[in-house]
């Protein structure tokens, strides 16, 4: 059983590499497989693997919030090394010459997945300022996990709590009550809300959707919610306290209950919208985080069964790194035809496709494993 007051927890890689395979090739074995063999339990995972169209929620909207919720578990694990160096207890306690140093440190990791975003969006292609999307999944990462640790590095844990609820009331009361002109107040369409006027208004270059973007700037604000949650989450289990782990993940998981309890009470006003990022979305999704955080965690670091998770392990030590070339950096289903092409001919038409989206993700754990063993991680 790993220490969660001292080193690197192999949970958050595997928790991390299992959101990321989805993103990566996961989803296209799914929907192979819906096809190949259409039986309900299959054909039920397919149809989780797509975004809700705007309200309501599926696994794959969650994939996003969880990642970035990862990310803030780590935070409070990061700077442990730099507090204790200090001789503080709390990271709003460190000398200012060093938070001047993290602050730099952290606007670094962030300028640098904001261009990564821009390179995924295609910037490289240069097909003109009004044709490249300046908003991505990366810069949103960047800005959400920038702005928590601002608020971690000098808040107290109740001044974070009080930061947390202010950003999800605030956000609530912005888009119910503040009116878009044309539309009125509290009208959560793609044209009407308030996150889609402020994207329109603000956000240069060509938005996602026309007339809004999913990763847009007045929804990047509820996002740093997300991330604080994993702040809150990281601190508590690194936490020297009474409890005994069985007992703070028995907590967590209340608290998951509570928070995904609350989403479904706010949905009825305030729907669960991944697309907004919406309060309830916040609030749903975060509780599924501390759920899956859990459940790895009793499996990977309390109970040791590490072995069979290797290969999430090999995505989530170089997630960012993958989910670059997946989103097209590098065509990963031109090798896999070269190398498996010849055999998946002799395989049933109907199974074709499947094996197809199999090999791509052995072509890509095989480049994983290559950069594993090399010692070679994309770190921001």
């Amino acid at each position: 059983m790993s220490n969660p007051t001292n080193g690197r927890l192999i949970s958050l890689d595997v928790l991390r590499g299992f959101v990321m395979f989805w993103i990566m090739s996961g989803e296209h074995i799914v929907h192979a497989l819906a096809k190949a063999a259409p039986i309900p339990i299959f054909i039920w995972m397919s149809s989780q693997l797509h975004h809700a169209e705007w309200n309501g929620i599926t696994f794959y909207d969650m994939i996003f919030p969880v990642f970035l919720f990862v990310a803030g578990v780590s935070m409070p694990f990061s700077f442990e090394k730099k507090m204790q160096q200090a001789g503080v207890k709390s990271p709003k306690d460190l000398p200012t010459s060093e938070k001047r140093k993290i602050y730099l440190s952290m606007l670094k990791r962030t300028c640098i997945l904001l261009v990564l975003g821009f390179v995924v969006n295609g910037l490289l292609r240069f097909d003109g300022f009004d044709q490249t999307r300046f908003a991505s999944v990366l810069g949103r990462i960047g800005l959400a996990w920038f702005f928590a640790g601002v608020l971690y590095l000098n808040f107290d844990f109740k001044k974070q709590l009080i930061w947390f609820f202010g950003i999800l009331i605030g956000y609530y009361i912005a888009m119910k009550w503040i009116p878009v002109p044309g539309f009125g107040e509290g009208v959560l369409t793609k044209e009407g809300s308030l996150e889609g006027y402020i994207d329109r208004l603000l956000l240069p270059g060509r938005l996602h959707s026309t007339v809004y973007d999913p990763e847009g700037i007045f929804s990047t604000i509820p996002a740093i919610a997300t991330a604080l949650l994993g702040v809150f989450i990281g601190t508590f289990l690194k936490a020297k306290c009474p409890f005994s782990i069985k007992v703070k993940l028995l907590l967590m998981a209340l608290t998951a209950i509570v928070l995904i309890i609350a989403g479904l009470i706010w949905d009825i006003n305030f729907p669960i919208n991944k697309h907004l990022w919406t309060s309830s979305f916040v609030c749903f999704v975060g509780g599924f985080s501390i759920l899956f955080f859990v459940f790895f965690y009793l499996i990977i670091d309390y109970f040791g069964f590490q072995k069979w998770a290797f290969p999430l392990i090999l995505i989530g030590s170089n997630s960012i790194l993958i989910y670059i070339a997946a989103e097209g950096l590098v065509d990963f289903k031109h090798t896999a035809d070269y190398v498996f092409g010849g055999l998946i001919n002799f395989t049933p038409l109907i199974w074709q496709p499947f094996f197809a989206a199999l090999s791509v993700t052995i072509i890509q754990l095989l480049l994983l494993y290559f950069l594993y063993k090399k010692k070679w991680f994309l770190k921001i």
